[in-house]
């Protein structure tokens, strides 16, 4: 018999403009040792920062300075290198009461913030397949 091979961490590219709630998470889903994830704070440099970094998944961001995150999502989608990516929004303008009525916000699944870490592993996993 041979032994199952340990799956390769799962690349997240975390896209917020607050440093601390990027930091955090960052340090959480490292944490669980089934993710490599690098912080990105300013929306303007995301689609930089993702063609640099190749994501398997990208949390971002809604409501963000400079650009917001329905115009990064645009910019990977469009890209021919991270068309594939996915996306999963993470916002503070919709409550978890208000999420559980709605199936995402373009096509694209989103959580309300605060996250808790079982939901968004949960969710990434899910997103992921």
């Amino acid at each position: 018999m041979t032994e199952p091979q340990p799956t390769e961490p799962r690349r997240i590219l975390i896209v917020d403009d607050e440093a601390g709630f990027t930091r955090l998470l960052k340090i959480t889903l490292e944490g669980t040792k089934r993710y490599i994830v690098k912080e990105e704070n300013d929306g303007s440099q995301a689609l930089a920062t993702a063609r640099q970094f190749r994501p398997d998944l990208v949390l971002l961001d809604i409501v963000m300075p400079k650009m917001d995150g329905g115009d990064v999502a645009r910019q990977i989608g469009s890209d021919p290198i991270l068309k594939d990516v996915k996306i999963i929004f993470l916002t503070a303008i919709v409550s978890q009461r208000e999420q559980a009525g709605l199936d995402g916000i373009g096509g694209v699944p989103f959580m309300a913030k605060p996250v808790s870490l079982a939901a968004l592993t949960a969710m990434i996993e899910e997103t992921l397949g």
